[in-house]
C-alpha cells in the first residue's frame, strides 16, 4: 500500500507540474505578444502579434480554440461517450466521480485521469493527448485568426493572396483528415485497423504541428508592407 500511495503522489505531482508549466508558458507568450505590439517592430512576429491582438481576432481565437478543443477531445477519445455501456453497472463507478490511474502504460500515456460524468459520458485525460490538444488548438486558432484577417484584407482589394488565406483555414483542421479517413475506411474494417487509424491520426496531428507553425509566417509576410510594417492598422 505504501508503494501505491507513493506512485499516486507522483501522479498528482506530475499533473500539478504540467499545469503550472503550461500556465507559465501561456503567461510568457502573452507578455511576449504584448511587448511586440507595444514596440511596433517590422518583423514577422510583430505582424503576427498585431494581427492577433485586436478584439475581433481575440474573439475568433477564443471561439476556434474552444470549438477545436472540443472536437479534438471527441476524436482523440478524451471525451468518451459509450451509450452501450453503463459505467455504474459495468465498472461500479459513482456518478459523478474521478480518479488518477498512475499505472500502467507507455511513456506519455500515463498517468491517466478518469472522470465519470454520467452513466455513459466520461473523460479520459492522457498526458500526450492533453498536451497535443492544447498545442494544436492554440496553433489552429492562431492560423484561423490570421487567415480571416488576410481574407478580409484581400476582399478590400489589397495586395494579399486569398489563396494563402484559404490555405490557412484548410490547414486549421489537421484532425479532420484522420477523422474522414477513419469514417471512410472504418465502415468495412475491424478493431485492429481502427486502432491503427487512431495511432496514424495521432501521428498525423503531431506531424501537422510544423505546418501549423510555418503557415502563420507565410500569411504574415503577405500582411506586411514593403518596409516590414503591418498593412492592417487595428484599433481595439
Amino acid at each position: 500500500p505504501s508503494a501505491i500511495d507513493s506512485i499516486q503522489r507522483i501522479a498528482y505531482g506530475f499533473y500539478i507540474t504540467m499545469i503550472v508549466a503550461l500556465g507559465g508558458i501561456a503567461f510568457g507568450m502573452h507578455k511576449y505578444q504584448k511587448d511586440k505590439v507595444e514596440k511596433q517592430g517590422k518583423d514577422v512576429l510583430t505582424t503576427i502579434a498585431i494581427v492577433t491582438s485586436n478584439l475581433k481576432s481575440r474573439k475568433i481565437f477564443i471561439t476556434v480554440f474552444i470549438t477545436y478543443g472540443i472536437f479534438f477531445s471527441l476524436v482523440s477519445g478524451t471525451l468518451v461517450y459509450q451509450p452501450e455501456i453503463n459505467f455504474v453497472t459495468h465498472y461500479g463507478a459513482t456518478i459523478p466521480s474521478g480518479f488518477i490511474a498512475p499505472c500502467c502504460d507507455g511513456p506519455g500515456y500515463m498517468p491517466k485521469i478518469i472522470i465519470y460524468l454520467t452513466e455513459h459520458i466520461g473523460l479520459q485525460i492522457i498526458p500526450i493527448n492533453f498536451v497535443l490538444q492544447i498545442i494544436v488548438s492554440y496553433l489552429v486558432a492562431i492560423n484561423a485568426s490570421i487567415a480571416i484577417s488576410a481574407y478580409t484584407l484581400s476582399k478590400k482589394g489589397r495586395s494579399i493572396s486569398s489563396v494563402g488565406a484559404v490555405t490557412g483555414l484548410f490547414i486549421a483542421c489537421p484532425t479532420c483528415a484522420g477523422t474522414f479517413l477513419s469514417i471512410f475506411i472504418g465502415t468495412a474494417s475491424g478493431i485492429g485497423l481502427s486502432i491503427l487509424l487512431t495511432q496514424l491520426q495521432t501521428l498525423f496531428i503531431a506531424l501537422s504541428i510544423p505546418v501549423l507553425i510555418l503557415t502563420p509566417y507565410i500569411m504574415a509576410k503577405k500582411l506586411q508592407n514593403s518596409d516590414g510594417s503591418c498593412k492592417i492598422n487595428f484599433k481595439g
